[in-house]
């Protein structure tokens, strides 16, 4: 009986010697977390013109009922929209595109409006070649809100950060602007 209590501890002691090691050298590989400081940092404006019906020639998105309206409020709960829309470097919509946003979001909340957002930015320039994708939820009420950076590729491969957004400019239903500040805080 004493002997097989020996073998017990021993068992344990070497399960958490391989456990230990195993969250050490874990920890060794990582990269330092400074989240003061991002290894790029890019700052874009986001155009999105709704097509209502009668603007085709000049929308980059669609939306869709998502679900029946639901008569909760007057925030378009349920409306999905599919969009490819125009990123600029600066303000002006007739700017050269630095990239594009190929995505969606839905309006997720009955009294107020807020959305949530799954995108991808697509780089095809000289300067930069690849994706980054965001995706998050959009408090459009709140002056500045974060959104996640969740991966990339190209030369964004892997990468981890933050996009904030500040509504920069609505013109109604049809169209708004926002102002980007991505921070990317993991760069391979």
């Amino acid at each position: 009986m004493r002997n097989e209590t020996v073998k017990h501890c021993y068992l344990l002691f070497f399960f958490f010697l391989l456990l230990l090691s195993t969250f050490h050298s874990a920890s060794c590989y990582r990269k330092p977390y400074t989240p003061h400081k991002p290894c790029k940092r890019f700052v874009f404006f986001y155009h999105d013109k709704l097509y209502m019906g009668k603007n085709s020639n000049l929308s980059n998105a669609t939306s869709v009922a998502a679900a029946n309206q639901t008569l909760l409020g007057n925030s378009q709960m349920g409306m999905l929209v599919i969009f490819s829309d125009p990123i600029t470097s600066d303000r002006s919509l007739d700017s050269p595109h630095v990239a594009k946003a190929t995505g969606f979001y839905f309006y997720d909340t009955k009294d107020t409006y807020n959305a949530w957002f799954a995108y991808t930015i697509i780089f095809n320039s000289s300067e930069y070649k690849g994706t980054i994708n965001i995706m998050g939820a959009d408090l459009m009420g709140v002056k500045t809100r974060d959104l996640s950076v969740v991966g990339g590729t190209g030369d964004f491969f892997m990468t981890r950060g933050i996009a904030t957004f500040e509504t920069d400019a609505t013109e109604g239903f049809d169209y708004f602007r926002l102002k980007m500040d991505i921070k990317l805080y993991e760069c391979y």
